[in-house]
């Protein structure tokens, strides 16, 4: 099932309320591609800086917005296995995080999970602010799994 990077879009932003909440703005959903924004109005911490959760969140959601513009979502869903963040220095504006996946990783992925049941792939972020300077790192491990099996 192929659904329009407007729905993709509408999906990351609304579909999960807490997204919503924040504030997080899907910047680009290309093919195998994404870009998403978080503001730091309304993610302040207590010293005025974004929050150490909202960071944690931006860098957690690219797997399932990539999943989105990766992967047939009529046959696959995404599922997070485990992330781990290292927050690098203070965010004092909106932040934002890129992440692609090439197309051979895509069919390694789709053949795995075809062939066992399901495939587990590793992402690797920059968060980064206004500037281009990187305020946190992430590794996350993601799984795809075959609806029904």
């Amino acid at each position: 099932m192929e659904i329009s990077p407007e729905m993709m879009k509408e999906m990351v932003e609304t579909k999960v309320a807490f997204l919503e909440r924040m504030g997080l703005k899907a910047l680009e959903m290309q093919p195998r591609h994404v870009k998403l924004m978080a503001p730091l109005k309304g993610n302040e911490s207590h010293i005025g800086t974004v929050y150490a959760g909202a960071l944690f969140t931006l860098a957690e959601v690219p797997g399932g917005a990539l999943f989105l513009t990766s992967f047939d979502i009529s046959k696959y869903y995404p599922i997070v296995k485990e992330v781990t963040i290292r927050f690098v220095r203070l965010a004092k504006t909106d932040v934002t995080v890129e992440l692609g996946m090439s197309q051979e990783e895509v069919n390694r992925i789709q053949a795995e999970a075809d062939d066992k049941g399901k495939a587990d792939f590793t992402l690797e972020c920059e968060v980064k602010d206004t500037s281009g300077e990187v305020v946190a790192v992430s590794k996350g491990l993601y799984q795809i799994r075959v609806i029904g099996a």
